[in-house]
């Protein structure tokens, strides 16, 4: 298989596997936001605080899962440039809380390794799906 077919086939992938992580958080959220602060190790004390994390990991997270699917179907490049953000900042939080709070927990290092790679192989992705397209353009 050539470059030019791989690269958007992977691209996809990337995006789907990246909605589907987001989807099944908020399915969480949504069903016990409990659950998703367990995590962490916090406490929902009122339902102003489950209502939030419903909202916030449910409502938000179904939100990026409908628009990555919606963008890997209509404009790849842009749901890869998207994820680029996404995991990118992801990242840049925790790293601000090393600097701000202090080390983070297995949990926090575990996901700051995980989100880090997510945002460079987003970043490798749309790289290589720039250099897809302007070499089809050339031919």
């Amino acid at each position: 298989m050539k470059v030019q077919q791989i690269i958007p086939i992977a691209s996809k992938g990337f995006i789907l596997l990246s909605a589907l992580s987001l989807l099944s958080v908020s399915v969480m959220a949504f069903a016990d936001p409990q659950s998703v602060m367990d995590l962490v190790n916090v406490q929902l004390g009122n339902n102003d605080a489950v209502s939030s994390i419903r909202g916030v990991y449910g409502g938000v997270g179904f939100t990026l899962f409908i628009s990555l699917i919606y963008l890997m179907l209509r404009d790849t490049r842009k749901g890869l440039a998207f994820l680029c953000l996404l995991w990118g900042f992801y990242a840049l939080s925790r790293t601000i809380t090393i600097f701000s709070e202090g080390a983070l927990g297995d949990f926090g290092n575990q996901w700051l390794i995980t989100e880090s790679a997510l945002f460079v192989v987003a970043v490798v992705l749309v790289v290589a799906s720039k250099k897809t397209v302007s070499t089809d353009k050339g031919m």
